[in-house]
């Protein structure tokens, strides 16, 4: 049986801030982005979600729930550097190490023989460690599956621990709902529930195809995730699975030439994020993301062998046939990059002429 712990640092950016800058302790706090810019929410501070302040929230509507919200830039480079520092604590206790994002990290310590062994005490020391060594505090979870590790990391924020023994995941899962399996988003939930399902222990009582005829492939994730299960490993080297760039807009646009004058100005930071990635992966799709004024998005995406601008274009017009009279916040391109398939040159440039 596996021993998986999920490391989450508790409102990460917010946290360093409130470290290096004591003044803004106490006080409802966000990184973020200006509001006469139309920026959002990164993160914030637990003083802040008491007022509802959330994560990718729009900072005018923040400000609006919070008027005393202090809202601070961001220091990204500074961020980097304190993930280093966690990640070399983490590599004290594993080489299985999956990094979801600066903030939080997936480890397979089932060889791990400090601390006797037990999942429950190195989690505990690798927390200890991430707040001597940092100042930050960090939230964990212990399951024998990855999913659960996840779900109960958030349990006992901040500063806190959750364990699901082997013996309880049964137990766990019957009453879990749906809604905190990683992969459920609203609409999934919503569908979810017009099936009359909230919890893993009704869909235990669905069959697998039914699921399938709903939910597709993700049927059958639900149906194992709702038994407790999760087969994955711990994926030390993560491939991206995609490069892309967007830009969300100083005010609302609605017309498609607008629009493919923003695209035209994300063309030149597309190429240098391609260049900068150096994969050797193949490009297969390419996609088109808008964001409506209501703050509803929509992707666009088509199977492609290279970057082309009169592709994106296309795209484009097929995605601006969603927005039903809704302005424009913010447009996004990407390339979507092989998951497999290897070859031998670097990934294809677009040409800047649109």
């Amino acid at each position: 049986m596996k021993k998986i712990i999920h490391i989450d640092m508790d409102c990460f950016f917010a946290a360093v801030e409130m470290r290096d800058f004591p003044e803004y302790r106490d006080k409802p706090l966000a990184v973020g982005g200006a509001s006469e810019r139309r920026g959002v929410i990164s993160t914030c501070n637990y003083e802040a979600r008491r007022f509802g302040v959330r994560s990718a929230m729009a900072t005018a509507y923040a400000m609006r729930l919070c008027p005393d919200l202090i809202l601070v830039p961001g220091r990204m480079e500074v961020y980097k550097q304190v993930s280093q520092q966690i990640r070399a604590i983490f590599d004290r206790y594993s080489d299985l190490i999956e990094p979801l994002s600066l903030d939080e990290a997936y480890l397979d310590v089932s060889d791990c023989q400090l601390h006797q062994g037990s999942a429950t005490l190195i989690a505990e020391a690798i927390r200890a460690d991430i707040l001597a060594e940092t100042g930050l505090t960090a939230s964990a979870g212990v399951a024998p599956v990855k999913f659960l590790a996840k779900v109960a990391s958030d349990l006992n924020k901040p500063n806190g621990q959750y364990v699901i023994t082997p013996a309880a995941v049964a137990g766990f899962v019957s009453g879990l709902s749906l809604g905190k399996i990683p992969g459920v988003g609203k609409v999934t939930q919503e569908k979810l529930k017009t099936l009359g399902l909230e919890t893993c222990a009704q869909v235990q009582a669905c069959s697998p195809a039914m699921l399938a005829q709903h939910f597709g492939k993700f049927g059958a994730v639900l149906w194992e995730r709702a038994h407790g299960r999760d087969e994955r490993g711990i994926s030390p080297h993560r491939e991206r699975k995609s490069v892309g760039v967007e830009t969300t807009l100083a005010k609302d646009i609605h017309s498609e030439a607008d629009c493919l004058q923003v695209m035209a100005s994300l063309i030149p930071e597309l190429n240098r994020r391609i260049g900068r990635s150096g994969s050797a992966r193949r490009i297969h799709k390419l996609v088109v993301k808008l964001k409506f004024s209501d703050f509803r998005q929509t992707t666009i995406e088509q199977r492609a062998d290279e970057p082309s601008v009169k592709l994106y274009q296309a795209l484009l017009s097929q995605a601006l046939t969603r927005a039903e009279g809704r302005g424009i916040r913010l447009v996004g391109i990407a390339v979507g990059l092989s998951a497999s398939e290897a070859c031998s040159e670097r990934l294809t440039q677009l040409d800047l002429a649109l």
